[in-house]
């Protein structure tokens, strides 16, 4: 049997114990990240789409890193979106920022708003853990 592991970045404990969940969880071969939006942990979300984007990418890098991996090891992504056709080229700009071959598959997905007013974005993502 595979032992499920958390991975908690340091600057996450406190979401962590406010929402009652990790981060990310290793569970046999694959790492299952937490939803993360475009709301920073320190405060409001920004009204900049960017920033939001760029905010989500950066807390996945963050539990990524966690487990010793980066973006070359996602391998399934699903992004949700208030407001997708105004901001999908520019998602997927930043989002070819983060990413290589052999992209990991991608789901766009528009929903009608998230639990912070404001917010425009999560990502939900599955990373592999690398052999060796």
């Amino acid at each position: 049997m595979t032992e499920v592991r958390a991975l908690i970045p340091s600057e996450m404990a406190e979401l962590e114990r406010d929402w009652q969940m990790s981060p990310g969880l290793i569970s046999g071969r694959h790492v299952f990240l937490t939803g993360f939006n475009g709301c920073p942990l320190d405060g409001p979300p920004s009204s900049d789409p960017a920033t939001q984007i760029e905010t989500a990418f950066n807390a996945v890098a963050m539990v990524l890193a966690e487990a010793g991996l980066d973006f070359r090891d996602v391998v399934d992504m699903t992004s949700y979106h208030v407001g997708l056709a105004e901001h999908l080229a520019l998602f997927r700009h930043l989002r070819a920022k983060r990413l290589r071959r052999p992209y990991p598959a991608w789901t766009a997905i528009e929903v009608a708003g998230f639990a912070t007013t404001g917010v425009i974005v999560e990502l939900k993502v599955v990373a592999r853990l690398r052999t060796g």
